[in-house]
């Protein structure tokens, strides 16, 4: 009983530090190297779910990002990303304001949706900004 103590202690830190140890190994990707990363994960998710076509489609994909993708290039359309999520954000704003200023409660609720989901794109483009 001595025995198993120690035991069931020392696997129970082995594998609670397991995850940390692979965290450190892996430093965090950027750009096209990220997103190169990204897709060799899915090709391999493909194939272990034995989806052929997809996998056929995501190699296509890997070989467009080996052969033309440049950080400065990610970085550029990732800003123009941005900018439009901006602008619909700004659009969005000044149809809630005119719904506003109508009255129609339906209009109202329908115009804060689509600001609201304006809103995630934007903060989504942001934190790709960051990738």
């Amino acid at each position: 009983m001595k025995f198993l103590s120690p035991l069931a202690l020392l696997t129970l830190c082995s594998v609670l530090a397991a995850p940390l140890m692979a965290a450190e190994e892996a430093p965090e990707l950027t750009g096209c190297a990220a997103k190169k990363q990204g897709i060799i994960n899915q090709i391999e998710l493909a194939k272990s779910h034995g989806n052929a076509d997809q996998q056929a489609g995501l190699e296509t994909a890997l070989s467009e990002v080996t052969a033309h993708c440049t950080d400065a290039s990610l970085k550029k359309e990732r800003e123009n990303k941005v900018l439009d999520a901006k602008h619909d954000v700004s659009k969005r704003q000044a149809d809630l304001d005119k719904a506003m200023k109508s009255g129609d409660p339906d209009k109202i609720n329908k115009r804060k949706d689509k600001l609201a989901e304006s809103r995630k794109e934007l903060q989504d483009a942001l934190d790709e900004l960051d990738k």
